[in-house]
């Protein structure tokens, strides 16, 4: 098991930048594959970007990409979301998520419904 915390959110004007960060306790992190989420204010939870679970594979939401980052350092159990050029629009309480995976494998997953584990979620907040 492994139990999930995001940091790093905030309020900020469009334009700016943040970097969330997800840091898990329990079973090392390299174990299991991510994913950030958001959900808006009466919207669905929906897949912001994933990583495999050493990395090599990485998924973008086509409304972020560009601008945003996933990047994952396992020696610190720690799974990062740069994003950059935020807009009003990334509004939302942003979620990490975690899957465990066997050690062959090197996949992301895009449905929230693959996640086994969930952290508290972190609000971001952009300003016009």
């Amino acid at each position: 098991q492994v139990q999930l915390v995001e940091s790093g959110g905030g309020l900020v004007q469009a334009g700016d930048s943040l970097r969330l960060s997800c840091t898990a306790s329990g079973r090392a992190f390299s174990n299991y594959a991510v994913g950030w989420f958001r959900q808006a204010p009466g919207k669905e939870r929906e897949i912001v970007a994933a990583i495999s679970r050493v990395g090599g594979r990485t998924y973008y939401a086509d409304s972020v990409k560009g601008r945003f980052t996933i990047s994952r350092d396992n020696a610190k159990n720690t799974v990062y979301l740069q994003m950059n050029s935020l807009e009003p629009e990334d509004s939302a309480v942003y979620y990490c998520a975690a899957r465990s995976v066997y050690w062959y494998t090197d996949g992301y997953y895009t449905d929230r419904g693959q996640y086994e584990y969930w952290g508290q979620g972190t609000q971001v907040t952009v300003s016009s």
